[in-house]
This record gives C-alpha cells, structure tokens and sequence, in this order.
C-alpha cells in the first residue's frame, strides 16, 4: 500500500549497546471527509469530519463511515468520490476526499456534529446513543443465526495475522477483517485507528453490494468499544469478535440487538458476552 509506511532511522538499544538501523513506521495523515449534493441553489461542500488514518482505502473508507453514520443507505446513492486539494508533499497524497450524494438524500448531517474530529478514543453519551440508534431504525437481528464454528472463531485471528502486510512492517496498525461461518476471509483492511479499518471493510462491502451482511462477522483487534458494535449493528453484521476486552456499553448494545459479541480472542479462547446461541 504506497504511502501507508514510512522507512526512519533510529537508535537500538540492546545489551551489546546502541547502534543505528533503519525501521518501518505507520503513516498518520489527516483525512478531511466531504459531502456535496446538487440542489436548485449549485453545489457546496460541507466538511463533516476529520480523521487521522493510514492513507488507502480513503474511498471505502469514507463511503463506511458515511453508511454506518446512517447518511447513505445504497451504493446508487453516492454519484461519485474523489481526492480534492494539495498533494502533500512528504506523503504525496491528498488529504481531502469529496463524496457527492444524490440530491434526493436527505442529508441530516446535523447528527454529525460530534464526529466533526474524530479519534480512536472518541466516546459518546450511552443512553443517547442507543436511543439513537432506536430513533434511526436499527433493529434487531435475531432472526439472522448463522452459526459459526468454535474451531474457525479460533483460527481467524492467525489467517488475518498472515494477510497484515503493514502490521508486519510497522507492528503499530489495527486489522478489521470480514470472514463467513466457514472461515474465509472476505476483506481485510489496516489502518492506525480501528474505527478507520473497520469503516475501510465494511465501506467494501457497501460498494460490493454485500449489504446487510448478516451471514458475515466482524473481526476488529484491539477492544470492541460501542463505536465497532454500532457499525457492525448498521451494517447487518451480527457477530463481532475483538482479539481484546469489550466496553460495559459494547455489551449492552449487543444484547439489546441480540448480536453476538466475543472478546479477548487469542492464543486458542474466546469469551462470549452476548449471543452464544451463534456459536457451535
């Protein structure tokens, strides 16, 4: 992925002394996200977020984080997307990406407003959050039980591993990866932030026409905080597991949508906190 890792020099320290290397590092750039629809008054672009991401993947990216914020619900409804402004010159990317939407969306960005910066420990009110989440139509998916196996649940995380080309250069990026009961992996995407990987995998999946995944499951590392649970839950996915701890709210939100949540997902264990029925 070009650009998405940078080569420095550093000091290692070892018992033998110091001496000079080179090391691979993630590349953290901000991406500006833009929506602009067409309207009897011309066109104008509104800003409604800034992450700090690992360039590639912007356009699923964006596209992810726009269909699980509930603002487009059909891939016909995005007419196009592009990278607009500077280059920049250290990374030779552009850190600003427009998404025109069909003007027949109603665009409602005003729910937005506390996604205006967004950052891997962004945290948000739980009782407005589920009630939001009620008032946008989010509903439950206990009819959809796929049931995935204890023995794939377990293999996942070292499939994924195997296909993490810049975690295994740098060490310093998250995985999100999509994968069916039968264990095969749909998508993997990277990136420094987990929110961005997984709005990068199931921004795939919306512009596949793969949505609502409800025969797919989520697998995100790190912690499984509301965030991840709120988009798995938009995009249909009904079982997420974290290779971490999951969030007291994380929880909460997947019994009350009877999703299946499992966390602390390695060296051959799981916990189940939330819909074992799922698991054979």
């Amino acid at each position: 992925m070009a650009g998405s890792s940078q080569s420095i020099e550093i000091s290692k320290v070892d018992a033998s002394g110091i001496s000079r290397k080179n090391d691979s590092v993630a590349v953290e750039e901000p991406l500006e996200i833009q929506v602009s629809a067409q309207s009897a008054g011309g066109s104008a672009a509104k800003s409604i977020s800034i992450t700090m991401r690992t360039p590639g993947a912007d356009e699923e990216l964006a596209i992810g984080f726009l269909h699980t914020e509930g603002i487009i619900t059909a891939p016909e409804q995005v007419l196009s997307v592009q990278h607009v402004g500077e280059i920049d010159p250290d990374s030779g990317t552009r850190n600003i990406i427009r998404i025109d939407i069909d003007p027949t969306v109603d665009l409602q960005l005003d729910r937005l407003q506390r996604h205006f910066y967004t950052t891997s420990s962004c945290g948000v009110c739980g009782k407005a959050s589920l009630d939001a989440l009620r008032v946008t139509g989010q509903y439950s998916l206990a009819a959809h039980q796929t049931r995935f196996p204890t023995k794939v649940l377990l293999d996942v995380p070292g499939v994924v591993r195997q296909q993490q080309p810049l975690f295994s250069q740098t060490g310093g990026l998250h995985a999100a990866a999509i994968f069916g009961s039968d264990g095969e992996i749909a998508i993997v995407k990277e990136d420094v932030g987990r929110h961005n990987a997984t709005d990068k995998a199931i921004g795939a999946l919306f512009s596949a026409g793969r949505l609502p995944a409800h025969d797919l499951a989520l697998l995100v590392s790190g912690r499984a905080s509301f965030e991840l649970m709120q988009k798995a839950l938009v995009a249909g996915i009904p079982l997420l597991a974290a290779v971490g701890a999951p969030s007291s709210l994380a929880v909460k939100l997947a019994k009350e949508f009877d999703m299946t949540l499992i966390g602390f997902l390695r060296d051959g264990t799981f916990n189940i906190y939330a819909g074992s029925e799922r698991i054979s």
